[in-house]
């Protein structure tokens, strides 16, 4: 904190969603020459929580965890161009304040969302309560008290800065697939050009070509992946046929909202 001064704030924000394939394409654009990693490098820090449940913390706990401009520009002479530095924190989609602090403190950042099918995601957002010992109830049970749990939370976070929700981060299995109005809230402070947005099944499938589509919006130079493979997946378990589809078509709408914000199919109907 005592060089923050010295720590420029990051280039790029990774929103999430969770589950949706954060850890994976930040450990992808680790192997990038141009990607810088945050501080200290040790601890392998994939993102920071500053604009949800840190923001307290104030701007020079923020930039502590970036490179200093004296790394950046030796980095830059070797490469022969800028690098860049990101904070990857999937919660960031979700929280409700996150995009008006991030715009506050880092307007000209490139920001990247990556969603799953919302019936697959809330399956293994369960799956990483369960094994984390934090979610009691069976998936089923868990989607049926959601509304209950969720009641006033945003309205509570709205309310008081400084609130955190346990339940709105980590029981959100259902809400936190509605991404058109969580989306909607990011192109609301930042210019659509600013905001690339990819479907985690483009890549898994095509891992090199969605990272090359990521690389082009951070200006940097396309680069081979070396390995592709997925990062922090949650170990398999089957969901109930019966279930995953009641889930489904209760998301229609949103995965309709999605598609029309998107322009585009997403595969998950």
């Amino acid at each position: 904190m005592a060089t923050a001064r010295w720590r420029p704030p990051p280039d790029y924000l990774i929103i999430g969603a969770k589950r949706g394939g954060t850890t994976s394409l930040h450990a992808y654009l680790g192997e990038h020459p141009g990607v810088m990693s945050l501080f200290p490098r040790p601890q392998k820090i994939k993102g920071t929580y500053f604009f949800d449940e840190g923001y307290s913390r104030g701007t020079k706990w923020y930039l502590s965890h970036f490179p200093t401009v004296v790394a950046r520009r030796r980095l830059a002479r070797h490469l022969g161009y800028d690098p860049v530095v990101g904070d990857a924190t999937p919660y960031y989609l979700y929280h409700p304040l996150a995009p008006a602090r991030a715009a506050d403190l880092v307007p000209g950042a490139r920001v990247i969302a990556i969603l799953r099918d919302p019936v697959e995601r809330a399956f293994s957002h369960y799956k990483e309560r369960r094994s984390n010992g934090t979610e009691p109830l069976s998936f089923e049970a868990a989607l049926a008290t959601e509304e209950g749990r969720l009641a006033g939370e945003e309205e509570r976070i709205l309310g008081d800065p400084g609130y955190i929700s346990f339940a709105h981060r980590h029981q959100s299995y259902r809400d936190q697939g509605r991404y058109a109005p969580a989306l909607e809230r990011w192109l609301d402070v930042y210019p659509r050009e600013q905001v690339l947005i990819l479907l985690a099944e483009d890549l898994y499938r095509d891992p090199q070509s969605a990272y090359d589509q990521v690389t082009d919006h951070l200006g940097l130079p396309r680069h081979v992946l070396r390995d592709a493979v997925v990062h922090n997946a949650e170990p398999s378990a089957a969901l109930d046929a019966e279930t995953a589809a009641r889930l489904r078509l209760e998301m229609a709408g949103d995965i309709t909202a999605v598609e029309r914000l998107l322009g585009r199919s997403t595969g998950w109907g």
